[in-house]
């Protein structure tokens, strides 16, 4: 497909005062009034290398460039160079690619031969997989789909939280006012009973957080009483996490959490001593910071046992021995920017280049309208009722609304569901936020649902035209360009166009609101188009021509839900 923004550069360059081609494309713009142009050359820069007043300047390149073919029109207004395409080229060029491609449009090979590990969600082991752990799921579910789409091999990876002093604290609750009857009924919510009736309980008696110090030192040395009451909580919690992957449709290739980690401490803490970064501190061991304005790194604690930064530390080792990563993004909330920052340095310190290629990628918090969320008191929203709900309210709406759809309850799924992920994915991923039901089940406005509709639209009227055996059939050679080339046709065309450039811009920026803005974008154009032009129209050039920008349109919304974790229903 041609680059128009290249293609531009190279045509403007001989009268460009000696900037190559490469500064010049990346002074190209898009203006945001499209009555001034669809792309814009500022000459200011020039100004100084050619002696001239940019206006002048712009009026001299604007009457050199102008008969090129690919343009309709070429003006100069004050110190820009404004240019319009020629849209039957334009259009010529975008169809011919997008049939060509199919559902492959958008695709990239940018990432070939280079392997990238993505990991995210990370909820802890006997704990409540709530509202909170949405963020990481999603965003990271959809950071891997992105990176993908972009030709990287990936490896999605749930660092499961399933080590610590808080197992100490679970096994001990459990041991004294738990039964395994209740733990095989419902795993999370009694295992999270008897966590919080731990903490009121040690309140009373901080005796107790003594004793659950010590199961987790025998649970780290292997005591097998201890193995075996642990592996169990961790086996009930996966099964219940299951259920809620399944439904968001997100499956992982690895599952290794802080405990594949717990035989690879020695030799870590080795690594570290001999690089002399080990610091005795009250009985502790430390790296210290301090030239690096950060606080100490507490790498063990008095008793030996190691902390969440000794296991990242062996994580990242293992990982690039294991893996030999181009890059190892973590979707982590901002909460932990700190801790990030230290063991990345740390891992440079010990002397390893590839520190470079650890990547955190904070998100903001979420929080309930009455506060904070906290699992020791109890103060949590599950996200499997979230979902939940969600598929209940919009099945009720579609047989309110007597939707046409072959399979009510997989549609009520795709949109329900598709709703709560889609309003994660919209806004900047660094932005905190107030959980709302109302929100999460509003459907009106500029939301997941009303892109989904907007992809069945486009679905339905491929089928009223005669379904796969007519998209099979289109070619550029039978389409008669010139009949889309009307605004709205054009308006839509340069979405689509500029779909995989915004594509490669979320994955540079590890931002899927990026993707999430522009099929918004397309949809409310899909929806000007579909107002504008008659599409089943009896001339067959005009209609084949409607249909390949129709169909063109329906695989960049298909493709664009799918980087987000969503489906596109072909009815609703």
């Amino acid at each position: 497909m041609v680059d128009y923004k290249q293609r531009i550069a190279e045509i403007i360059m001989p009268a460009a005062g000696g900037l190559a081609a490469g500064e010049i494309r990346e002074m190209v713009e898009a203006p945001a009034d499209s009555k001034l142009g669809d792309y814009a050359f500022p000459c200011f820069k020039l100004a100084k290398a050619m002696r001239k007043a940019p206006v002048v300047i712009a009026k001299e390149i604007a009457e050199k460039i102008k008969d090129d073919e690919i343009f309709a029109k070429v003006e100069s207004v004050n110190a820009y160079v404004n240019i319009f395409l020629n849209r039957e080229h334009f259009m010529k060029n975008l169809i011919g690619e997008a049939l060509s491609r199919r559902e492959n449009y958008g695709r990239s090979e940018m990432g070939k031969g280079k392997l990238a590990i993505v990991e995210y969600s990370a909820p802890n082991i006997a704990k409540p997989f709530h509202i909170g752990h949405i963020r990481s799921t999603v965003i990271g579910h959809s950071i891997y789909k992105i990176y993908d789409y972009m030709g990287y091999d990936t490896v999605r990876i749930n660092h499961l939280g399933d080590y610590g002093t808080q197992f100490g604290k679970m096994i001990c609750a459990y041991r004294r006012w738990g039964n395994r009857e209740d733990v095989e009924n419902e795993p999370i919510k009694s295992l999270l009973s008897y966590y919080i009736k731990f903490h009121e309980e040690s309140e009373k008696d901080p005796s107790l957080e003594d004793e659950a110090r010590a199961i987790f030192t025998r649970l780290e040395q292997g005591d097998p009483a201890e193995v075996e009451l642990w592996q169990w909580f961790r086996d009930e919690s996966l099964r219940e996490f299951g259920r809620v992957y399944k439904m968001l449709g997100i499956e992982f290739d690895s599952y290794a959490g802080e405990s594949f980690y717990s035989d690879k401490m020695g030799r870590i803490l080795d690594m570290l001593k001999g690089k002399g970064l080990l610091v005795a501190s009250e009985g502790a061991q430390i790296v210290d910071l301090a030239d690096y304005s950060m606080p100490p790194a507490l790498i063990t604690k008095q008793d030996g046992s190691t902390l969440y930064i000794t296991r990242d530390i062996a994580a990242a080792v293992y990982r690039k021995e294991h893996y030999d990563f181009y890059k190892n993004l973590y979707i982590v909330a901002s909460q932990q920017n700190l801790h990030f920052q230290q063991w990345i340095k740390i891992i440079e310190l010990m002397g390893f280049e590839w520190a470079k290629d650890c990547v955190h990628i904070p998100f903001g918090l979420v929080s309930l309208e009455d506060g904070t969320m906290s699992t020791r008191q109890g103060r949590v929203v599950f996200l499997e009722e979230v979902l939940t709900k969600a598929v209940e309210k919009t099945r009720e709406i579609i047989v309110e609304k007597g939707v046409n759809t072959d399979n009510i309850d997989e549609t009520a799924k795709q949109v329900g569901i598709g709703a709560v992920v889609f309003n994660e994915l919209a806004n900047s991923r660094i932005k905190d936020y107030v959980f709302s039901w109302g929100k999460v089940l509003n459907f009106d406005g500029e939301t997941g649902p009303y892109v989904q509709y907007s992809h069945a639209r486009l679905a339905s009227v491929m089928r009223n035209a005669g379904g796969q055996g007519v998209e099979s059939s289109l070619d550029i050679e039978n389409c008669g360009i010139s009949f889309i080339t009307g605004d709205s046709a054009f308006e839509l065309a340069r979405l689509i166009y500029d779909f995989p450039s915004v594509v490669a811009d979320a994955a540079e920026k590890y931002e899927p609101s990026i993707v999430s803005r522009h099929v918004v974008d397309i949809a409310q154009a899909v929806n000007r188009f579909y107002h504008d032009e008659h599409i089943l129209v009896e001339n067959q050039e005009e209609r084949n021509a409607k249909l390949a920008l129709v169909y063109s349109a329906k695989t960049v919304l298909k493709n664009g839900l799918g980087l987000l974790c969503m489906e596109a229903p072909d009815k609703m």
